[in-house]
């Protein structure tokens, strides 16, 4: 195995279902393996390793789609060394997004659209970084004023998202209910689950 080589859990073709690039089309590579083990988790097979790849390996993969796009996302994606394969996706003309938790810090200088969606100790300076911080509002009574507190890192021309936990309407309420209150937050909802796509 390539000290390169990346633990992927899957790559797959569809819709970017949150934040707001909803509705374009993106190659997902999905790496594998995060240690957050939050309980409400809606991709906990994405523990299992499918494969060792390297990134040009990767690379070959995303160009079997007609795409320019594609979103690295976990699992948590930041846990291990993506920056060889940040540098060649960019090298071949590849949009590079990813989507993390924000407890590992990574130069995010090639990327398109950092989302980082906190959970436990974010890191500070991927706050700052961030170019979409995407909160998800669940049943606890304190979420809408966890999320809230993430604001203050928001950079110029960033993006804060909130986003129901599982589409469920009592979070959904509860988001539209904050976005009121709070008129310069956005809300997602997971596009791919209502229309039923991977």
């Amino acid at each position: 195995m390539s000290s390169e080589s990346l633990k992927v859990n899957e790559i797959f073709y569809s819709l970017q279902g949150e934040g707001p690039y909803t509705g374009y089309a993106a190659v997902f590579v999905r790496l594998a393996g995060c240690s957050m083990g939050c309980e409400w988790c809606d991709t906990k097979y994405s523990q299992k390793t499918n494969a060792l790849m390297h990134p040009e390996e990767i690379l070959k993969e995303i160009k079997k789609y007609a795409c320019p796009r594609a979103i690295i996302t976990g699992g948590e994606p930041c846990e291990q060394q993506i920056g060889p394969l940040l540098k060649l996706l960019y090298k071949n003309g590849v949009e590079i997004h990813i989507e993390t938790n924000g407890s590992a810090d990574i130069d995010s200088g090639l990327v398109k659209c950092l989302t980082v969606s906190p959970k436990k100790n974010p890191s500070e300076a991927m706050l700052k970084k961030a170019d979409v911080i995407k909160c998800v509002i669940d049943a606890q009574e304190d979420s809408a004023r966890q999320a809230l507190q993430y604001q203050k890192y928001l950079k110029p021309g960033a993006v804060f998202c909130i986003q129901p936990e599982g589409n469920k309407q009592e979070n959904l309420t509860k988001c539209l209910e904050l976005i009121k209150q709070n008129p310069q937050i956005r809300l997602s909802v997971q596009l791919h689950k209502l229309i039923n796509v991977k």
